[in-house]
């Protein structure tokens, strides 16, 4: 039996937490610890299947508009996360788990940077999966930084503006060195990229569902990859 092909790169919009607590009449805190748990065991299964590479979309830089309870919920969860990480380390390690946060820092509580940092040094030697997870994120503004580094050459005259190809700005972005995106998934219903890796998703195929994430479950994750697979990628050709 021929073996199933998987994208390399596939990037998720976890989507719905709120809809699905407020369906349930639960606070919208619910829905986001429940969202973490999918996004546990996606991960897992991720891995487990051969993906090389997948993106979290865990926290835009507009989520901060959100009420304060919600926003100070979220960044609980994240240090749930980040000290789980640490207490599976050698879990991680096994699945090969090279785990990067993406996103600006700036914000972002002191204490959850730090752990960051620690859970990334941590998995550095993994390879087996890189696991990027989106938190203060926004397309627009990784494109931002990227034009400013590469300014910044310019102005140095290590660059002649003339000189500037894509390849230059894929090499500034957050998740440099990395492939872009084969598959972007989205739950809840939503047509839009909502500012999720806008420069790594020119060829990527969007496959979207009305599942709130909280309810999205490894036979949806092989739902997706399986129309993936049923689609002529042809980037621009014949």
């Amino acid at each position: 039996m021929e073996e199933r092909k998987v994208p390399e790169h596939i990037g998720i919009i976890m989507d719905g937490n709120g809809r699905w607590a407020k369906k349930r009449g639960l606070p919208r805190s619910e829905g986001h610890k429940a969202g973490a748990n999918v996004f546990r065991r996606i991960c897992d299964y991720a891995d487990e299947i051969g993906i090389k590479y997948i993106t979290f979309y865990a926290f835009s830089t507009e989520n901060w508009r959100r009420p304060p309870d919600e926003v100070a919920a979220l960044m609980d969860l994240f240090r749930d996360y980040l000290h789980e990480a640490e207490e599976r380390r050698e879990e991680n390690k096994e699945k090969g788990m090279r785990i990067h946060f993406i996103g600006h820092r700036e914000g972002v509580p002191q204490d959850i940077t730090e752990l960051f940092d620690t859970t990334e040094e941590e998995s550095r030697d993994a390879g087996r999966i890189d696991v990027n997870i989106a938190i203060n994120y926004g397309g627009r503004l990784e494109i931002t930084d990227a034009v400013k580094a590469i300014a910044r050459k310019v102005k140095s005259g290590e660059l002649d503006p003339e000189d500037i190809t894509e390849d230059d700005i894929s090499a500034n972005i957050y998740t440099a060195g990395q492939p872009d995106p084969d598959l972007i998934i989205r739950p809840s219903g939503e047509y839009r990229l909502s500012n999720f890796l806008l420069w790594q998703s020119a060829y990527s195929e969007f496959w979207t569902t009305d599942i709130l994430w909280p309810d999205f479950t490894t036979d949806d994750f092989d739902r997706a990859i399986d129309d993936y697979n049923s689609r002529a990628r042809r980037f621009g050709a014949v």
